[in-house]
């Protein structure tokens, strides 16, 4: 065999000092292509190690040393790959003592096993990857991304604004409130602030200025409600979202529940004329963005439509219009009559179909008996991203409900994939999925998901101790290094590392309380407790550690509109307020934006390695690195000060090399005063203030 170091004197072995990953410094290319060749690199400890081996699915390799530095020894290996997925992991030899390393770390080799597995089997389980020719967009890897739930951001055109009664939708007639600061009220689904793409786009300035490098919106096709996951034509922008030129109805009288009497609404978004007007305004508002450098990515809601939907059309809003089939509730003979399932033969107005979650506003789209849906729907998917509209990819919504069974799931979302990757082929495919998303990972289907898994969940159990709703505090996983740690090593292990690079990590979104508001470790929802108990008690110190997590983590940061500027809210609707126009908390914007341009300065923090370096009860450590630059994040979440020795040496910080810290944050603020400071015997020794986290890094760089 050919080892490199050999020694007959007996020696501990380095277990932290191993270290492999899928980012570019140890698999190169990272993404390879079929059918060709990929060096894969490992490093030990420094004469450590008598021999390393490469084991994958097909074979073993002996890895052949190649260099070392001053803490490490440096093994690769060169093989072939074909056209299907290859997987591997390391054995490592030291004084005949045997240890297996894959993505969640290093054991011995009689010490990983659990109670239904063997070793192997454990390593196999998270092993590393290479799927050759799978890739994701290169602008994508760290992007930092900004979600806009439209309604709720600007009102920039009162002309499109939703009318009092403007239609009648769950158990009400349409609100337009007077107050822009109103908060939201328990059924807001009928509740309109008059947001539009047009105060999107006087606010550019704004966006840019934060950082940001795509905006998320939240559906903003033809819809009856303001979230829009209800979509009544896929086909066009809503209206009350665009431009309204042909205008005129009426609005429904008081106590009128009948919409085929909501003539105003009809018209607005039965007009063609209303209708490709918004169409082009939205082409424009992607020109506009692009033309900034930023990107533009929409909500996909395929798994349902709305009961409003012109397929469906329950509410008889295209009964009388001009260039609409008759809808499938009115029908047996319409041509949508398979794009659902009805269960009785009860035309007309046939109540029988099928709606997600028994929603009857929901109607569940029905593609398995239905090849025509699935490919108007691929039309769709493919119209949007290309000219003129030429979004940069889509969020699906519920992606894993999608069909009726796991089988058409990923033979939709295959088709899905390959159908908007021909038309535009640098288009993100970004799933929301709770739970493991491996199997949709596998390079033939999405790009990445909404990263609760292996972001959202286990920060937020770690800071603040509440579930993602504030409807549960649970002491024990509050503050607790260990149970955050294991699952950011597990969940994270079931990404290929390109979907990693560009999973939406968020603290908040639509659909879950804000993250400030989880701060004050309080259960409630607006209805129990009132919406202005969100704004009580609440920590901003801990949610600036949030955010420089958020901002040096693996993945895309993806900010909610108004968490930069403090704004609260329990889960939905409290969650969907308005944007504070001139109510901001400016510090808390000041330290977004410093936070983003540390994020967008570096590689490191974009596509880097992460290593966990320390840990103890209350705080965390661990380092971002590359080949150039090497970050040490801090994360002192205790209401004491503590005093932590981190081993920087484990990314390769040496005793000489001065370390920098370019940025805290604690309970009084946050500044940039620049402290030099320097590793002893590899170690790095530091005192935090309560709540606190700082971001340091080695010196080189910066002369």
């Amino acid at each position: 065999m050919d080892i490199a170091h050999q020694s007959k004197e007996p020696r501990p072995f380095l277990k932290n000092a191993v270290f492999s990953d899928g980012t570019e410094g140890f698999l190169n290319p990272q993404e390879p292509k079929k059918n060709g060749t990929v060096r894969i690199s490992i490093r030990t400890g420094k004469d450590n190690a008598d021999a390393v081996v490469l084991i994958t699915d097909r074979k073993q390799y002996l890895m052949r040393y190649k260099t070392s530095d001053r803490f490490f020894d440096y093994y690769e290996r060169e093989i072939m790959l074909g056209t299907e997925k290859l997987s591997y992991y390391f054995l490592i030899e030291c004084d005949e003592q045997l240890f297996y390393y894959n993505c969640i770390g290093i054991q011995a080799k009689n010490e990983w096993t659990d109670i239904e597995s063997s070793a192997e089997e454990c390593c196999r389980k998270y092993a590393f990857s290479i799927i050759p020719g799978f890739h994701t967009p290169d602008w994508t890897k760290g992007a930092v991304m900004y979600q806009i739930y439209t309604d709720r951001f600007c009102n920039g055109d009162s002309s499109n604004d939703v009318m009092n009664n403007e239609y009648y939708y769950i158990n009400g007639g349409t609100i337009h409130p007077d107050n822009w600061y109103h908060y939201p009220v328990g059924n807001g689904v009928r509740e309109f602030y008059g947001g539009d793409l047009a105060g999107i786009l006087q606010k550019l300035d704004y966006i840019e200025a934060l950082g940001v490098e795509a905006i998320y919106l939240n559906p903003i096709f033809v819809s009856p409600s303001n979230h829009k996951y209800d979509i009544q034509d896929y086909d066009y922008i809503d209206p009350h979202f665009g431009v309204i030129i042909s205008d005129g109805g009426e609005c429904l009288k008081s106590g009128d529940t009948n919409n085929q009497n909501a003539t105003k609404y009809r018209q607005r978004v039965s007009s063609f004329e209303n209708l490709e007007a918004s169409n082009r305004f939205f082409a424009m508002f992607v020109e506009e963005v692009h033309k900034r450098g930023m990107k533009v990515i929409l909500d996909g809601v395929f798994n349902h439509c709305g009961s409003f939907n012109k397929w469906m059309d329950k509410e008889g809003i295209y009964k009388e219009a001009k260039g609409y089939a008759e809808g499938a509730f009115y029908s047996k003979d319409s041509p949508y009559n398979s794009f659902f399932h009805f269960k009785e033969d009860k035309w007309p107005e046939n109540e029988s179909f099928d709606g997600w979650w028994g929603h009857t506003t929901l109607p569940k789209l029905n593609y398995e008996d239905s090849p025509e849906l699935e490919d108007y729907i691929m039309r769709i998917a493919a119209k949007w991203v290309s000219a003129p509209y030429n979004i940069d990819g889509w969020r699906l919504d519920v992606a894993a409900d999608l069909g009726h069974s796991p089988e058409y799931n990923h033979k939709f979302w295959k088709r899905f994939r390959t159908v908007v990757k021909n038309a535009n082929p640098e288009a993100i495919i970004l799933a929301e999925h709770y739970g493991d998303p491996f199997d949709w990972l596998q390079g033939d289907e999405w790009d990445t998901v909404m990263n609760y898994d292996a972001f959202m969940e286990p920060v937020t159990w770690f800071l603040t101790g509440m579930e993602k709703h504030s409807e549960d505090f649970n002491g024990g996983l509050y503050s607790n290094q260990d149970a955050f740690k294991n699952s950011m090593l597990i969940n994270m292990a079931r990404y290929q590392t390109q979907s990693l690079q560009v999973a939406m990590n968020e603290l908040s979104n639509h659909d879950h309380s804000r993250f400030l508001t989880r701060t004050n470790q309080t259960m409630g929802r607006s209805i129990t407790r009132g919406s202005e108990a969100a704004n009580w008690g609440v920590k901003p110190e801990v949610m600036r550690e949030a955010v420089v997590m958020q901002m040096t983590w693996p993945g895309a940061p993806t900010v909610y509109y108004g968490d930069e500027a403090g704004l609260c809210g329990w889960t939905d609707p409290d969650n969907r307020r308005t944007y504070p126009w001139g109510r901001e908390d400016t510090q808390m914007i000041r330290f977004h934006r410093e936070m983003i341009l540390l994020h967008k300065n570096y590689d490191a923090l974009k596509k880097g390695s992460i290593l966990f370096l320390f840990s103890s009860p209350g705080v965390i450590s661990y380092g971002r690195f590359d080949l150039l630059d090497k970050f040490i994040v801090v994360i002192n979440n205790n209401n004491y000060e503590t005093e932590s020795d981190i081993p920087v040496w484990l990314i390769g910080i040496q005793d000489d090399m001065p370390i920098v810290q370019l940025l805290y944050t604690n309970q009084t603020g946050f500044g940039f005063e620049s402290r030099i400071f320097r590793a002893e015997r590899g170690n790095l020794k530091i005192r935090l203030t309560a709540f606190t986290a700082v971001v340091l890094k080695n010196m080189p760089s910066l002369m």
